[in-house]
């Protein structure tokens, strides 16, 4: 029993001895621990202090090097400034000697312009006293002395002046002719254009006779119906493989032409397709007078024209003049009218573009009232065209005074074009404008929808409104429009007055 607890306090005192040693070790670890992180902490600072003290070591460097460098670019301001000082201030000295020595000089100058005019005065007073003193003498005035002289002079030498006159009158004009025909000859030599007459039919090539009847149709309906949407008289004779065209006016000629070519090339011939070919070639015609007129303009080399200015000019294709060819007509005078210019010193552009546009109102004058050249003014003037174009344009015909060069090469150029010899035919256009006439005295009542003169003039087909006019309207109709051309128009032989109702019932099955 007494050993069981010596042993019990025996290990007690063990246990309690040994928690005491490792309280005192491991504080004594902890302190060594703490040590060690705080020594590390105080490197830190140390060195961080020290960084600090370099940076800022450098800052203050930097500073002073900056504080330096704007001292010295101040210093070089500073001597930059009083040097331009002193350079204006010897400008000043030298602008102030300048103006005294030009004061002076407009002084000296002065002086001397008065000593000039008192010279001068003196000098015009002596001459006065010299003629009164010579006119006393001889008993006549300055003026009675020169005219007495001249006349004794005149006298003298009359008959020497009058053929010295003449003669110089003689070369003159003899110079002036000669100058003006070389003129003439070399612009006539720059632009030598063709002057092909136009002609009123026109022949299409078919590939067979069988076409023919084809062409004529069951009755001749694909015929009637051909020359009643064209204006045409199609002439189907016994000319092999031919068809001809017969027809005052270019456009519906053109219209025919290209509506056959296409119903021949396809083989389809019946009233339908026929209204289709027209219609095609009508639509071909306006493409085809756009190009000819932007071909013109850079022919001539004219831009900034108006597209529809162009299209007018364009119509001019198919528009004649005696014969002439009114587009052709005017690229040529447009070409001389330029070479004119040219040669005696006007201005080329208004030139050009004058004798390019001075047949203009020529597209549209059956369409409007006036003369062509009244209307071309008054197309122009709405397209913008300059004033000096106009100017040049209006005296070609001498309706309007002329007022610049140019109005006067335009006339010339214009009288050159059309005086070649088989440029024009009077006949023709007398033909032609006969046939208008004929066509605007049916169209002129108020039931006509579009009538055409075929047949040389000899028969003029009138279509009517079907729903103004009934058939005995119509036959009324005829015996009116005969008698209004027996009337107004003079014409050989005698005419025919066709006049065509046609009723057309329209409606869609769906």
């Amino acid at each position: 029993m007494e050993v069981s607890l010596t042993y019990l306090a025996f290990l007690f005192l063990s246990l309690a001895a040994g928690s005491l040693l490792g309280y005192f070790a491991r504080q004594t670890i902890a302190k060594k621990q703490l040590g060690t992180a705080e020594g590390k902490i105080a490197k830190m600072m140390e060195e961080a202090e020290k960084k600090s003290e370099e940076t800022k070591l450098e800052a203050e460097k930097k500073a002073v090097a900056i504080i330096e460098e704007a001292r010295t670019k101040e210093k070089e301001r500073e001597n930059q400034l009083i040097r331009m000082e002193e350079r204006l201030e010897k400008r000043e000295e030298m602008l102030d000697k300048r103006l005294n020595d030009l004061e002076r000089g407009r002084k000296i100058l002065e002086q001397k312009a008065e000593e000039i005019r008192n010279i001068r005065k003196e000098a015009e007073e002596t001459r006065k006293k010299e003629l009164n003193r010579l006119e006393k003498i001889a008993g006549l005035s300055k003026d009675q002395a020169k005219k007495i002289l001249l006349q004794l002079t005149e006298e003298e030498n009359r008959e020497i002046i009058a053929q010295r006159i003449a003669k110089l009158e003689k070369e003159g004009k003899e110079e002036l002719e000669k100058r003006s025909l070389d003129l003439m000859t070399q612009v006539i030599q720059k632009y030598a254009g063709s002057h092909a007459s136009e002609v009123t039919t026109s022949t299409i090539s078919i590939p067979s006779d069988e076409v023919k009847g084809r062409i004529i149709g069951r009755e001749g309906r694909n015929i009637k119906t051909l020359e009643k949407l064209t204006g045409v008289e199609i002439i189907v004779d016994d000319t092999p493989e031919a068809v001809v065209i017969s027809g005052f006016d270019p456009v519906r000629r053109e219209i025919a032409k290209i509506s056959l070519e296409k119903l021949i090339s396809d083989g389809r011939i019946h009233p339908g397709r026929i209204e289709e070919a027209v219609e095609f070639a009508k639509k071909e015609i306006e493409n085809k007078i756009k190009e000819a007129g932007e071909a013109a303009t850079y022919d001539v080399g004219i831009v900034g024209l108006d597209p529809k200015l162009i299209y007018i000019l364009g119509r001019l294709r198919y528009r004649t003049s005696y014969g002439q060819n009114v587009l052709l007509h005017s690229l040529e005078v447009a070409h001389l009218a330029g070479a004119l210019a040219a040669e005696l010193g006007a201005d080329v552009n208004v030139a050009k573009k004058a004798g390019l546009l001075h047949d203009i109102g020529k597209a549209v004058d059956h369409e409007i009232q006036g003369s062509h050249v009244e209307i071309g003014v008054r197309i122009l003037d709405k397209f913008g065209i300059a004033k000096e174009v106009i100017d040049a344009i209006k005296p070609h015909h001498e309706e309007y005074p002329f007022e610049s060069k140019e109005s006067f090469l335009v006339a010339a150029a214009d009288a050159i074009s059309a005086s070649r010899p088989g440029a024009r035919k009077d006949t023709l256009e007398n033909y032609l404008k006969r046939l208008e006439e004929l066509e605007a005295a049916a169209n002129s009542f108020p039931e006509v929808e579009k009538s055409y003169a075929i047949q040389a003039g000899r028969e003029i087909r009138v279509f009517v409104k079907p729903e103004k006019i009934d058939d005995l309207g119509a036959l009324k109709l005829a015996r009116q429009i005969a008698d209004k051309i027996e009337q107004e128009l003079k014409y050989p032989g005698e005419i025919k007055v066709n006049v065509l109702r046609e009723v057309r019932a329209v409606e869609f099955a769906r």
